[in-house]
């Protein structure tokens, strides 16, 4: 579908556009600063107009620069404004390289069941990408992973440093689980887990775990930092219990309030924010 452009109205936010989404999914509308994603400049880019994207200069100090031999395509001196150049070229500014400043796009999902976290399944499983389909043209990608059968809130993002903070465990990312398990959970069991069970890579800690607030015993509620494949569902079946469901229903300062299963939103300035502050 078509991903259309329109000026937001506030003449005190000049500096800012929406983008779609037109995918019923999503929840809100994507509102970015004024940057560009590499795509946007096409498969054939004027020097001057790649080197002013770039946040170094305005189009026409890039034609000076360009003509006072400051500039270089693939190595090779680049003294004409007007040449054509294609996104994978490398471009160099007195010997450093540049890009174009990227879009930073930052989409929370509330991730349904039967669903792969990845950006392509080889086996043609449905992936959390295929819910997003064409509305986002920057190359997004899930931060970490939630099973396919787990639900719950996921997010995804082409910032990598970002991504790479909240994966690793001494970010100390604070994580929430609702668990449905197959039979009440004995408080000698929920005990153990506290104190932390030796599983076979290694001991589980866990931050916290009690009963689920006026659910059944089979219910619980679990806080983990630590993000070891399929952890929350090896804890429980250590102890001789199968999950029936698990929800990631907090995670790093998010909730899913307002996100419907199965959709997802653009997370709006406030809430990146808040993830950036909670890492």
């Amino acid at each position: 579908m078509e991903y259309r452009r329109r000026k937001q109205q506030n003449t005190h936010k000049k500096d800012k556009t929406t983008y779609g989404p037109f995918n019923p999914r999503a929840t809100n509308r994507l509102l970015t600063k004024d940057t560009v994603a590499l795509s946007d400049l096409g498969d054939d880019i004027r020097l001057n107009k790649y080197v002013a994207h770039c946040g170094i200069c305005s189009r026409r100090k890039a034609d000076e620069y360009i003509k006072q031999g400051l500039v270089k395509v693939n190595g090779k001196l680049a003294n004409e404004p007007g040449i054509r150049i294609k996104p994978t070229d490398e471009v160099q500014y007195k010997g450093a390289i540049i890009k174009p400043e990227v879009r930073r796009i930052y989409v929370l999902m509330n991730k349904p069941k039967g669903t792969i976290t990845t950006s392509s399944d080889e086996k043609g499983r449905k992936t959390v990408m295929d819910l997003i389909g064409t509305d986002v043209k920057e190359r997004i990608f899930p931060v970490g992973r939630l099973d396919r059968e787990t639900t719950g809130l996921l997010v995804l993002t082409n910032d990598g440093d970002l991504a790479k903070k909240l994966s690793h465990p001494s970010y100390n990312v604070k994580k929430i689980y609702h668990v449905i398990l197959d039979k009440p959970v004995v408080k000698n069991d929920l005990q153990k887990i506290r104190e932390g069970l030796n599983l076979e890579d290694g001991k589980a800690i866990v931050d916290g775990i009690d009963y689920a607030r006026n659910k059944g015993k089979n219910e619980v509620g679990i806080e983990i930092h630590i993000g070891k494949n399929r952890i929350v569902r090896r804890i429980f079946e250590h102890l001789g219990y199968e999950v029936i469901k698990l929800d990631r229903m907090y995670y790093a300062g998010l909730t899913k309030k307002d996100l419907p299963r199965g959709r997802y939103k653009f997370m709006d300035e406030k809430e990146i924010i808040m993830l950036k502050h909670f890492i």
